[in-house]
């Protein structure tokens, strides 16, 4: 944020607050949460500040996170994507391991992930007599290429390249849709958050719109209704490999791998019969 924006900011938000509330200094104390708030759209992961820049290609950058991403690099490289992740501009969402593994799971799971509870591939595989997941090579190629590709994009995009989404008014602020690399189509948008004091207290102030910024992607099943939208949010943006940019995605919320975690296990189904 420049130097005139803040003081833009600072003065109509301290007229605002000091207008509704009569107390300058929650005013004060106000904006100087909102500049360091703003200056959130900074590369953040996870809520902790970090260098944006990796001397490497995108493909090195899976690489060099094996606790979260060792099983998306293993199925790129399955899907023969590694050449093009390591060459071509990309703009790349890339799921959690923990995507793949809440698609695989175990047979007779006892534990207490609620995703491994429910369907997973391999208890439905061994429901129906069929073979089940030993290695990530034991899915097809064309399926891990089929969906991996939906989480990429041509070209290079930041958080500040996106438009505003806000999902209760979409008609006002309705990011924006685009075409991956297998010509599905995702929404894509900036989520625009409150700037909060005193939440849940009778002294909270609200100012709309005004908060850290989150970018969220939306994956649209049927490009004929576009309503029935499957959204993840971004935990970790702006990370800038040399040949384009990685937002890592929330794995706690959305459709699972994929976007659709039943489409893929059927399809995997199918490749056993």
């Amino acid at each position: 944020m420049s130097g005139f924006m803040e003081q833009l900011i600072t003065m109509n938000t301290i007229k605002q607050v000091v207008t509704h509330t009569g107390r300058p200094l929650l005013a004060l104390l106000l904006v100087s949460s909102l500049l360091s708030s703003c200056k959130q759209d900074e590369y953040y992961t996870d809520g902790g500040k970090a260098n944006p820049y990796f001397d490497g290609t995108i493909m090195d950058y899976l690489d060099s996170r094996p606790i979260e991403l060792d099983s998306v690099a293993e199925a790129v490289r399955l899907a023969g994507l590694d050449e093009v992740l390591s060459t071509e501009e990309l703009t790349f969402f890339a799921p959690k391991d923990e995507e793949i593994r809440r698609l695989i799971g175990q047979v007779n799971y006892e534990g207490e992930d609620p995703f491994l509870k429910t369907g997973t591939a391999n208890q439905r595989l061994y429901d129906l007599g069929l073979d089940t997941i030993q290695t990530l090579s034991d899915i097809d190629s064309l399926i891990w290429r089929k969906y991996l590709e939906r989480y990429l994009f041509h070209g290079k995009k930041l958080l500040k390249d996106y438009p505003q989404i806000d999902f209760d008014i979409l008609s006002t602020f309705g990011g924006e849709n685009y075409i991956a690399y297998n010509n599905t189509v995702s929404n894509i948008g900036v989520v625009f958050n409150d700037a909060v004091t005193d939440a849940g207290k009778p002294t909270e102030t609200r100012l709309k719109y005004m908060g850290y910024r989150q970018l969220h992607i939306s994956y649209i099943p049927n490009v004929s209704d576009p309503a029935r939208w499957v959204t993840h949010p971004v935990s970790s943006s702006d990370i800038q490999p040399l040949n384009g940019v990685v937002h890592v995605l929330d794995f706690n919320q959305g459709g699972g791998f994929g976007f659709n975690r039943e489409e893929v296990i059927q399809d995997i189904i199918q490749s056993k019969r």
